[in-house]
């Protein structure tokens, strides 16, 4: 009997949101487009606090009081006010189709369900829909779908009606998209085909589709479900995440160290009364209660823990709050930044930036402070606040290290640290104002191509780092890179015995002959002094170095030239750069040649 393999592939898309607007990848034209979710303007408001988070196919969007919900897999129905709602998880049959659904979730209002299509093809207007429980039957006056066709030389406006006369489909329009090759809307009646011709009340352009879809991306109200018996959710919050199937929340301005969590499985239910393991819950009713601390941060850790970070403070929940979840005191010494100031590496160790920089902890373990010894003022510093400041961590797959990035939000200008986990060593670094950081994520695409660490720029583009380019890109132009490396306090002699650099030899980097690219030249600064400190001082303030010159690369052997000026001191602090346009520079060694005074 033959062995059958098939690939079971976990279709990943990308998400964002930016200048009040929702934007998503859409696979059906090609990996890495992102087209805007119309449906969401005005839904969002990026001026204010956004988190995004992603829970059983969904974006869930928590933005103060601007809760809402990107559906990626239900259908919506159209119907009048239900008397009784289906209830969650019921099965919806349109007999006549044939058609099955599982019902996810009904609105307040109860005049729009949203439910999984398990079979068939469902059709408005004249069938009926009947469900498993006690829900009130109901004949859908829409469904929304999506047709797709050339780019309009006009698009349909919103409320135009579309008819397909062959078919006797129509559709209420809704959106179409900027590149005007896809239309959205309510379809009120038949079923559209990708055959005959499409034309408008409106001025639109007539088209025929090339594809049709009843299940679009869909934005819509987060609210509990409209059954009148699912609680209610806190009007605003800002921090949200998920964690063992649940939705959880907090970031209530009135109530600071609240934190809710809806039941398990069911984002629409904040119930708190019930008694089973998969209950809704919230602080209040559990044995850890309100934290007597502001919380900052959400942080969830596959399923084992939750750790709430505060602003002076962290917990930590071990397991299920409803089912023997206990809360422990994570940390009382260190509090968190911002709600996106931490990140998990590969081996699953928590990194967040505390009340005295850089922290790392190994689950459940109480964190330690990796960057006193080599950064001690590091806080000082930066002197970020959390009113004018964004600090977003994420963690690099590719290059194995941790993005640390420091932005005013006001204007984008930035202070950031590549931290090597391989070296364990902090590498400052400065972007241009347009690609001040406002977000990070590490994109584990389907597509090779796009699987990268991005980062969310002040500017609206999303950005990522480029190996092969020798600038930054600032969006209508470049901006040259301006790198360094110093060699800092290095004695000249022993015993405080002033010496004598009598050369700087450099072999820069390069193949030369090979498919490496080669180094351009690199210019230097030497400063000389009788103290480790007054060398590092001049350094710090850029002033007139003992010595400066340009290393100029050679075609042979990747050796640079050598300079045979000298200079003396105790001590001496050398920093090799380049700053010029659409150049890049390396090196393998340095020599410098001391001569006792």
């Amino acid at each position: 009997m033959p062995v059958i393999l098939t690939d079971i592939v976990s279709y990943k898309r990308l998400t964002a949101a930016g200048n009040s607007k929702f934007y998503y990848e859409d696979l059906d034209v090609t990996a890495g487009t992102m087209v805007e979710l119309a449906a969401a303007s005005g839904g969002i408001d990026t001026t204010d606090q956004l988190q995004m988070f992603e829970l059983h196919q969904k974006v869930f969007i928590v933005n103060g009081a601007k809760l809402r919900v990107a559906d990626f897999v239900n259908i919506r129905f159209t119907h009048s006010a239900l008397a009784t709602t289906h209830a969650h998880n019921d099965i919806l049959t349109q007999a006549i189709t044939g058609a099955v659904a599982i019902v996810d979730f009904t609105d307040v209002a109860k005049t729009h369900t949203y439910a999984f299509v398990v079979s068939g093809t469902f059709t408005p207007a004249s069938n009926a829909i009947s469900g498993s429980g006690s829900g009130t039957t109901f004949t859908p006056t829409g469904i929304n779908g999506k047709l797709t066709h050339i780019a309009l030389a006009t698009a349909h406006a919103a409320a135009d009606v579309l008819t397909q006369a062959t078919s006797n489909a129509t559709m209420t329009v809704e959106y179409t998209d900027v590149a005007k090759t896809h239309t959205w809307g309510r379809i009120t009646n038949g079923t559209f085909n990708t055959t005959n011709q499409v034309t408008g009340s409106g001025s639109g352009t007539a088209f025929t589709p090339t594809a049709t879809d009843t299940s679009p991306p869909l934005m819509y109200d987060w609210t509990v479900y409209g059954d009148g018996a699912s609680g209610s959710m806190p009007t605003k919050v800002y921090l949200g995440c998920a964690y063992r199937g649940r939705a959880v929340l907090s970031g209530n301005p009135n109530y600071p160290g609240q934190w809710y969590m809806s039941r398990q499985n069911n984002p629409w239910d904040f119930q708190y009364v019930a008694s089973d393991a998969q209950t809704a819950i919230a602080g209040g009713d559990f044995e850890a209660g309100k934290l007597g601390d502001i919380v900052k941060a959400l942080i969830p850790f596959r399923n084992d823990f939750l750790i709430i970070g505060c602003a002076n403070s962290m917990m930590i929940i071990i397991g299920d709050p409803a089912e023997g979840g206990t809360p422990n005191a994570f940390d009382q010494t260190t509090g968190i930044f911002g709600p996106n100031s931490w990140c998990y590496d590969g081996a699953g160790n928590l990194w967040f930036w505390g009340s005295n920089g850089l922290y790392m902890a190994t689950l459940p373990n109480s964190p330690v402070c990796v960057s006193l010894q080599s950064l001690p003022n590091l806080v000082k510093d930066e002197a970020a606040s959390q009113s004018t400041h964004r600090i977003i961590m994420g963690y690099d797959r590719i290059r194995n290290g941790l993005l640390i990035t420091i932005t005013t939000i006001a204007d984008g200008t930035n202070s950031d640290y590549f931290y090597d986990l391989f070296t364990q060593g902090f590498f400052p670094e400065l972007y241009p104002e347009e690609c001040g950081v406002y977000s990070q994520c590490f994109y584990a695409s389907n597509t090779e191509a796009n699987r990268d660490l991005l980062i969310g720029c002040k500017d609206g583009h999303i950005r990522r780092f480029d190996e092969t380019k020798s600038d930054d890109d600032i969006g209508g132009s470049d901006e040259l890179i301006n790198s360094y490396v110093t060699f800092s306090a290095l004695p000249l002699f022993d015993e405080e015995q002033e010496g004598v650099i009598s050369s700087l030899d450099v072999v820069t980097g390069g193949g030369q002959t090979g498919d490496n690219t080669d180094s351009n030249n690199i210019s230097y600064k030497i400063w000389a002094g009788p103290t480790a400190e007054s060398t590092l001082e001049r350094l710090d303030n850029d002033s007139t170095p003992n010595l400066a010159g340009t290393i100029y690369a050679s075609s042979i052997r990747g050796r640079g030239s050598r300079d045979p000026r000298k200079t003396r001191g105790v001590y001496a602090t050398i920093k090799l750069y380049n700053n010029t346009i659409s150049q890049t520079w390396s090196f393998e060694k340095l020599n410098i040649h001391v001569e006792e005074d």
